[in-house]
């Protein structure tokens, strides 16, 4: 039996670890800062424990590492790790897309296209955050759409550095209207059931980040390994 305490400071550990990683993903707390766990504690009102918790898992993501004598710090960004979930995600999401092609419901479909009058949404009001988190949930919807609901999970899993990139972009670059239109054609390619544009509309897509990488190191040595 789960007891009251349990579920509350589960409760607690998941609102700290979230709170904190939307922190890190957004930029709110930079590479390279320290964190304490009294002090993170103080600020979210809430115990040491979950904190620790929190920063056990946000560890294993390799958001945070932990080092003796100096203490607890956001990681810096590693294009060795990014270009690992890259190649993981642009291989998976080539099938995905060329199944999506093949068996996608009209249901589905319009749920996509819905997403994409969101981002157009977000676009004209100039919200990046909103931006990303429609992004993701564009190409969840593709995965869940071929009933891939732990591939997904396994690939945001594995990254977690590739989208603090993806996030870095949207706040220094501004020109989102290309990420909208790749969306577009990914979608349309999908609704037309043609699955070699639409593999090849999400390597182009996903390849973007990959192309502009090094710039982003340059504007933001800061931030990298």
């Amino acid at each position: 039996m789960v007891t009251q305490s349990q579920r509350t400071r589960g409760s607690s550990r998941d609102y700290v670890y979230n709170t904190i990683k939307t922190q890190i993903m957004n930029g709110e707390i930079a590479p390279g800062t320290k964190l304490s766990e009294k002090e993170i504690s103080d600020k979210l009102n809430v115990s040491r424990t979950p904190v620790r918790e929190a920063f056990l898992q946000l560890n294993q993501e390799e958001l945070l590492g932990v080092y003796p004598q100096i203490g607890t710090i956001v990681t810096k960004i590693n294009l060795a790790l990014v270009e690992e979930g890259r190649f993981v995600r642009e291989n998976i999401e080539k099938a995905i897309v060329r199944e999506a092609a093949e068996t996608m419901e009209k249901e589905d479909l319009l749920q996509m296209e819905s997403n994409l009058t969101l981002q157009e949404f977000s676009l004209e009001k100039g919200s990046y955050q909103r931006l990303f988190e429609l992004d993701d949930e564009f190409h969840q919807l593709i995965y869940r759409g071929c009933g891939k609901h732990r591939t997904w999970n396994m690939v945001k899993r594995m990254n977690v550095q590739f989208d603090r990139l993806r996030l870095l972009r949207l706040s220094v670059n501004h020109d989102w209207k290309i990420i909208v239109a790749q969306h577009r054609n990914i979608f349309e390619a999908i609704a037309d059931k043609d699955p070699e544009t639409a593999e090849k509309a999400a390597m182009e897509h996903l390849q973007l980040v990959e192309i502009e990488k090094d710039q982003l190191k340059d504007q933001n040595p800061e931030f990298f390994v």
